[in-house]
């Protein structure tokens, strides 16, 4: 997960500080001393280090920490703020023009997710009613026409394309020209990548942005290359100019360090992160989020739009029926975990809710769900349906179909009686509480 390693760092400098009722001036260069090591070791760039520990410093020692009631807290105030202020102040997104059209130029090297990002950012301009169009300008890689053509049909947006034939300026001028006739108002140029930066490569990105009106380039960058991310960037802004960057495999990145030193490095903001494989995994950039979150202290904003994306609120609503009636059934609990996936697993969750560093290292394996599952799919559908059908026999054969010990079978059993005893209880006290939560409506979501 990102940050992790960060996250955990930081925070167990912060106990030390709140567990102490005045700071000194030593206290706190200490804790700094801390600070800078954690982050070092996060990759962030070494003069963003140096510039931000002194931020801190310069603030934190001052009379109002030392003198305030809780310095502690303070010293962990100054250092949410001066995080936010380095990876950008504000959220930045790419803004799309009312009226005619908005070209969006992706760019960067092979390997750093650009085509697939180009699909996921399509599908998310058409979740807000625009019409977005693909253009397939890789005239170098054949597989990257064909990759934006499948991704382009899960997102159910149309890709243009010429082949690997045509000049790319053509391709270009093709693709407008497409979005011109059939009323496009998104154009995504999914550019060529390389290896390495090469003088070919720039030539080609400068004549498309001279040729035609580009209105954003994005710079697509890998998370997992490291520091090289800052060298990447740094070119691409000299060499052709680019409005912010795109940070894909975060999610695989544990330090964490390239999205934290990008806008004091480049000056240019994240605008999008990957946090996963799937084309709805990119999220918009929250630098006051992610801070929040890489601090421990959670972030339930954007675990709630998680919530509001995935879960279908008519099938919500549903459920809560049958947990109140006591007919919760294992075809539900399926259900259930299949949208806990959708919100990136329970690690994702829980990193996203507020002090969890604080119950120590809470090992969570989102792969044990996999045992439960295949228990589950070995059930008839008479069993899933009514639970109370399985008896010692059909543990027996539902074990040996999952291929797993009968005493899983037992354990998933007992953990299901509980939740149903206990939705039981919920639903006798809901019903003597309408009047305070409505008909139907429990105070909190189930979770697992």
């Amino acid at each position: 997960m990102a940050f992790e390693s960060l996250s955990n760092k930081l925070q167990n400098v912060f106990k030390n500080l709140r567990g102490k009722g005045r700071l000194s001036e030593a206290d706190v260069k200490a804790a700094m001393r801390e600070v800078k090591m954690a982050l070092l070791e996060a990759d962030v760039n070494f003069k963003v280090v140096k510039q931000f520990v002194n931020s801190v410093n310069e603030r934190a020692i001052g009379q109002d920490v030392m003198e305030g009631l809780n310095p502690g807290q303070m010293v962990i105030k100054i250092v949410n703020e001066e995080l936010i202020k380095l990876m950008g102040d504000e959220t930045t997104e790419i803004t799309l023009n009312n009226n005619g059209r908005t070209i969006i130029m992706m760019c960067g090297l092979q390997g750093a997710g650009k085509t697939t990002t180009a699909a996921k950012l399509a599908g998310k301009f058409k979740s807000m009613g625009k019409r977005p169009l693909m253009v397939a300008c890789d005239v170098y890689r054949p597989a990257a026409i064909e990759q934006l053509k499948v991704n382009g049909e899960k997102q159910g947006v149309p890709v243009f394309d010429m082949g690997t034939g045509k000049p790319v300026i053509e391709i270009v001028a093709g693709g407008i020209h497409e979005a011109y006739v059939n009323n496009y108002n998104v154009i995504i140029l999914d550019t060529a990548g390389r290896l390495h930066i090469d003088e070919e490569m720039m030539e080609e990105l400068r004549l498309i942005k001279r040729t035609f009106d580009v209105d954003h380039t994005v710079l697509t960058v890998d998370a997992m290359t490291g520091q090289d991310v800052l060298n990447v960037a740094t070119t691409f802004e000299e060499q052709i100019g680019i409005t912010g960057v795109i940070l894909t495999k975060l999610d695989g990145d544990t330090r964490g360090g390239a999205a934290l030193s990008i806008k004091a490095v480049t000056g240019k903001p994240i605008l999008y992160v990957g946090m996963g494989e799937k084309l709805s995994d990119l999220e918009q950039f929250y630098p006051d989020r992610m801070a929040s979150r890489i601090l421990g202290m959670g972030d339930m904003l954007s675990l709630i739009e998680k919530v509001q994306n995935e879960v279908d609120e008519k099938k919500a609503k549903e459920l809560e029926t049958r947990m109140l009636n006591n007919e919760f059934n294992f075809d539900d609990f399926l259900e259930q975990i299949q949208q806990m996936k959708n919100m990136g697993g329970i690690q994702s969750i829980l990193s996203m809710m507020p002090n969890m560093g604080e119950l120590g290292d809470v090992d969570v394996d989102d792969d044990a769900f996999k045992t439960t599952e295949a228990i589950i799919h070995s059930m008839t559908k008479a069993e899933r349906a009514k639970p109370d059908l399985i008896n010692p026999s059909r543990k027996r054969r539902i074990a040996d179909g999952a291929g797993v010990d009968i005493s899983e079978v037992n354990r998933l059993m007992k953990q299901f009686e509980q939740m149903r005893k206990m939705m039981k209880q919920m639903g006798g006290m809901m019903k003597g509480k309408k009047g305070k939560f409505g008909k139907n409506k429990l105070p909190f979501n189930i979770g697992f």
